[in-house]
């Protein structure tokens, strides 16, 4: 079956698209930049590009396709391009239209949980979008999801990465109101099984997570997974729109914006008599919150350099050592095998419980780091003679780091190349004076450790070359980590499909694989958190 995904680059279309390819069908991704978008499917995605709100450009679509999994929505409006009329409305209807026109048998509409008693716009949108969904002249079914947490998510990523890296943590007036957070592949599996089913037809489901929480309580299980414990900071609701206001203008993420201020005070649980769908129509036990929270916690999207802001700096420290006891291959893979060792002191890599030491291929390392806190990096690229670190959000700096080993005639050179930018206003302000001398003096440590590792001597010490690129060299910078990052991406889904069996169960998780991120949650359990 061929199935068009519209939204499939966020949170939830990434773990559709995956759940719709295990299952064996084709998928088709429409987006407003789908071509680049599909990369990380390597080639098992189709694109098609295009504007929701623009019925032209939706137009053929869903040729071909029997089912269409509509995603696409906004939480926050930017006008006058992205509004909740423009998007949420009036591109619901364009693809209902379209999937009438090519005569499609099944239209999913991807609705909120509230939708049909909240207050806020973004509610009211979802609403009015799902009466356009009804009118579809086949078999439609609305899916009410609840707050959906995954790679990239807009609300609970932004709790992790303020409890990780602030002192105090803002906690808005109605941080105690009960919401129903649901992982993104018990999400994913739920859409790719209703795409599939015709005993769904013109029922409306309310799907969640197995548990209730709160605000309050995700801070509390942030800060016992990541062992740091900021103040909790209240903030009255007639003051909180003028920190957002704040925040943003420095360029500083908060999880709420005003309109999901008003989502706070309505909570967000399932009331429906029929019960949590999630188990009820599709017989998921689904994840439990602690390990879906660990899990999201080693699953934050990298932080590219185009994503920051300023120049783009490079800087280069290395030593060219004479008598090595160690040839390139040998000295690096000492290097990587003793990662913790050749980094110095104020780089902790014991920051969170069950987080790895030594770097693999597609791994999250988690750091403590001086005025900052908990940040993390994910191994892009592991060769014989060669390393690139890329930073993830919640860091600092937008960039990456690579280490090298070669041959320089009779010599060895070690070398640490490092590309970035603050990755806001905010860290611009704050780490730009302090940071960026204690990053000099970690990664020239770095080298004199190598080069005492080595056993031999370098006679011009560690030599060092600090530039700004300009545009087009930032434009080839990115462009070489954006490749390495899409790569590993391709990686990890051949790496979830290969450890999925074609006929795999749900287990007692609501989970029918192992991805790297459990495991790691797995290794956190056994540090005994």
């Amino acid at each position: 079956m061929k199935v068009l995904v519209t939204g499939g680059t966020g949170v939830v279309g990434r773990a559709t698209v995956d759940a719709l390819l295990a299952r064996g069908h084709d998928v088709r991704l429409f987006s407003r930049k789908a071509a680049d978008d599909v990369a990380e499917w390597a080639h098992r995605v189709e694109a098609f590009s295009g504007d929701v709100s623009n019925g032209v450009e939706v137009r053929e679509a869903a040729d071909g396709c029997e089912a269409v999994l509509h995603l696409t929505a906004i939480v926050a409006e930017a006008p006058p391009e992205s509004t909740f009329e423009k998007i949420n409305v009036t591109g619901t209807r364009n693809l209902v239209r379209e999937a009438e026109r090519a005569g499609v048998r099944r239209f999913v509409y991807v609705s909120s949980l509230g939708a049909d008693r909240g207050e806020s716009p973004y509610h009211r949108s979802k609403l009015q979008a799902e009466e356009v969904a009804r009118t579809f002249d086949g078999k439609w079914i609305i899916l009410r999801l609840g707050n959906v947490y995954g790679r990239g998510d807009e609300q609970l990523s932004l709790i992790l990465k303020m409890v990780r890296t602030l002192p105090a943590v803002p906690v808005i007036a109605g941080g105690d109101r009960p919401f129903q957070p649901i992982w993104a592949g018990d999400a994913g599996e739920v859409l790719a099984d209703a795409a599939e089913r015709d005993d769904l037809a013109e029922r409306v489901l309310e799907v969640a997570g197995p548990e209730q929480t709160t605000f309050d309580d995700v801070v509390e299980r942030f800060a016992r997974l990541t062992k740091r414990d900021p103040i909790r900071l209240p903030v009255p609701v007639p003051l909180a729109s003028i920190a957002l206001r704040a925040a943003n203008a420095l360029g500083a993420d908060l999880p709420v914006d005003s309109g999901q201020l008003t989502m706070l005070g309505e909570g967000n649980v399932v009331t429906s008599a029929e019960g949590n769908a999630l188990t009820t129509v599709f017989d998921l036990a689904g994840t439990k919150l602690d390990k879906g929270l660990a899990m999201l916690a080693d699953s934050q999207p990298e932080l590219l350099p185009e994503e920051g802001i300023g120049a783009l700096r490079r800087k280069r420290f290395w030593a060219d050592i004479e008598g090595s006891r160690l040839g390139p291959e040998l000295l690096f893979r000492h290097f990587v095998s003793h990662f913790a060792d050749c980094t110095p002191w104020h780089v902790n890599l014991e920051a969170e419980p069950g987080t790895p030491k030594v770097p693999e291929l597609g791994a999250v390392l988690t750091i403590s780091l001086p005025l900052r806190g908990n940040v993390q990096i994910r191994i892009v690229e592991l060769e014989e003679r060669r390393m690139t670190v890329c930073t993830v959000e919640g860091h600092p700096l937008a960039g990456a780091v690579r280490f090298l080993s070669e041959d320089r005639g009779p010599n060895v050179r070690f070398e640490v190349q490092v590309y970035d930018r603050a990755a806001n206003v905010a860290d611009w302000l704050v780490m730009n004076p302090i940071g960026a001398r204690l990053q000099n003096a970690t990664w020239r440590e770095t080298v004199e450790r190598v080069l005492k590792e080595s056993g031999g001597r370098a006679p011009r010490g560690v030599e060092h070359d600090f530039s700004k690129l300009d545009d087009d060299q930032a434009r080839e910078v990115n462009d070489w980590l954006e490749g390495l990052v899409v790569a590993q991406h391709q990686a990890d889904h051949e790496a979830r499909r290969d450890t999925k069996p074609a006929d795999s169960a749900p287990n007692d998780d609501g989970k029918s694989q192992q991805s790297y991120i459990e495991q790691r949650e797995q290794a956190r359990e056994a540090d005994g958190r």
